[in-house]
């Protein structure tokens, strides 16, 4: 990133490129990293018909028994799922359908 540090450099020669912090993404309050992916399966496992993201995400708290979920931690934990089921398309996760909400379902084994 030397280009950055060179460019703020010569915008403002008195700040420093190493006092830029990072933004970092709020921790998922109700599960460890990397068991959100795992979770979603065992919603698809047992799902009849396909699932949008915010559908599986609720299911996932309710079976891990979360009330009442704060609305910006339940809308991250369903970009969570939807980056999860995307990471894994064509990995025994299959979309559905076109367009928006993007719809999942568990591939045909």
């Amino acid at each position: 990133m030397p280009q950055v540090d060179a460019v703020v450099k010569m915008l403002d020669p008195t700040r420093r490129p190493a006092a830029i912090s990072v933004k970092r993404r709020r921790p998922n309050p109700w599960f460890k990293r990397g068991t959100v992916y795992r979770r979603a399966v065992d919603v698809l496992r047992v799902a009849t018909e396909p699932l949008t993201a915010r559908e599986i995400a609720e299911r996932v708290l309710a079976a891990a028994k979360v009330t009442n979920p704060n609305k910006d931690a339940l809308a991250d934990l369903a970009g969570s799922v939807l980056a999860s089921l995307r990471n894994h398309k064509g990995k025994g996760i299959e979309r559905t359908n076109e367009g928006a909400p993007a719809r999942w379902k568990l591939a045909p084994a």
